[in-house]
């Protein structure tokens, strides 16, 4: 059993940051699960290639210290935004020794469990999992596509959110269905991001809702077999490109 486990930050802020992205994860869906896995000691990594779960280098650079301080939280929600979804991942330094774990929970169970003022969460009992949680992006074979910067990306983002508002409002109310919204979606945001030309728009717009886009922040662009990841210092997201007829289509809401 994994309930009683308790994890404590190497930063203490850390617990505030993903208190911050449970919350935000709620707003989408109040039932959401995250599949977490806490790894105890992870090997130090080479710097120039992406880690095995998540972004572990990423957040011992955060947190002042190595990566084998103490081990590395790593929680994966889904965010649903369309028929397969996008992958959101936070991670953090852990301090001390750390008990590995491997488990789907209640994101607002694990939300209830975070202590910010102890810089800590205690993680709840195990949940029935989504289909989703069975299927993380893999470990390894992440091969770079490029780099930018936050700063380079919004305009466009920005406008695509204001084309999509307008076009959505084109469209009369009495056929102004979901399915309707969900194709102008997806037309959108299946588009070429212009700093990242492999990576889809969709990508950028996921971060952008799950909070990971801060002015300044650099981002990185990695694929893997069917899979393409775009990571920010405050988070990566995760989705899948070789699934016929997947719509990922992103509907903002406001």
């Amino acid at each position: 059993m994994i309930g009683t486990a308790a994890l404590t930050f190497a930063d203490p802020r850390e617990a505030a940051d993903l208190g911050a992205f449970l919350s935000r994860l709620l707003r989408f869906d109040r039932a959401a699960a995250v599949r977490l896995l806490a790894v105890p000691e992870p090997r130090p990594v080479d710097p120039m290639e992406p880690d095995e779960q998540g972004e572990p280098r990423e957040a011992g650079e955060r947190a002042g210290g190595s990566a084998t301080a103490g081990g590395v939280l790593a929680v994966y929600g889904r965010l649903p935004l369309g028929g397969s979804g996008v992958l959101a991942l936070r991670t953090a330094q852990l301090a001390g020794p750390a008990p590995a774990a491997d488990a789907t929970v209640s994101a607002g169970q694990l939300l209830d469990a975070v202590d910010e003022e102890r810089g800590a969460v205690v993680l709840p009992p195990p949940v029935t999992g989504p289909a989703w949680a069975g299927m993380l992006p893999p470990r390894t074979g992440w091969q770079p596509l490029g780099s930018t910067d936050v700063d380079l990306v919004m305009p466009q983002l920005m406008e695509s959110v204001r084309e999509f508002k307008v076009r959505a409002d084109e469209v009369p109310e009495h056929h102004r269905s979901r399915a309707v919204l969900d194709r102008i979606a997806d037309e959108i945001w299946a588009r070429p991001l212009a700093a990242l030309p492999e990576v889809p728009l969709r990508a950028a717009h996921a971060a952008y809702r799950i909070g990971f886009l801060h002015p300044g922040a650099p981002l990185t662009a990695h694929r893997a077999g069917g899979w393409l990841r775009l990571t920010a210092p405050h988070g990566t997201v995760a989705l899948r490109t070789a699934v016929p007829g997947a719509g990922l289509g992103l509907t903002p809401l406001g």
